[in-house]
């Protein structure tokens, strides 16, 4: 029986290794294929992460392009506001020293409305002026620098819609 296990003996070993050398060579192939599989995956998300940067960047420029046109319309429309308020101002002060004369162009029907026709034929007549007292006169310099501001803030918001809001 020994004879038998002596004639058996090689087999067996070749058999174990090849079997081993198998195993290895199969072992190193894995290797491979996971380092390939790894280094694809390290390469997509390079390819994942520059994309990214490349987006952030360009949305920060659009939305820094949209800042620097906001700023620019803010500026154009500030200053034009505050054109008018000191026209409305240089006006209030020339009617306050009596330079000129804040008027207000009219005209009355007789027999109409609340003014009776002996006063209308009398008083004001038709397309005469009538000069307002100093209170009054303050008071529609203040209605108009209300009409300049709000008119300017409108202004502004389509200035915005039309430019920046696209």
């Amino acid at each position: 029986m020994t004879a038998i296990w002596l004639k058996i003996l090689p087999y067996i070993a070749a058999l174990l290794i090849g079997a081993v050398g198998a195993w290895m060579w199969q072992a190193n192939s894995y290797g491979k294929i996971i380092a390939d599989s790894n280094a694809s995956y390290q390469a997509d998300l390079t390819s994942i992460a520059n994309a990214g940067a490349a987006q952030a960047r360009q949305a920060l420029e659009k939305q820094q392009i949209a800042e620097q046109a906001l700023a620019d319309l803010d500026q154009k429309n500030q200053k034009e506001k505050t054109d008018g308020l000191a026209e409305n101002e240089k006006l209030r002060l020339a009617a306050a020293d009596s330079a000129r004369r804040l008027r207000i162009a009219g005209s009355c029907r007789s027999g109409g409305g609340n003014v009776s026709g002996t006063t209308s034929a009398s008083g004001l007549g038709n397309a005469s002026t009538v000069e307002l007292s100093a209170a009054a006169g303050s008071t529609v310099f203040d209605i108009r620098a209300g009409i300049i501001a709000d008119q300017a803030a409108l202004k502004a918001l389509q200035s915005y819609v039309m430019s920046v809001c696209r």
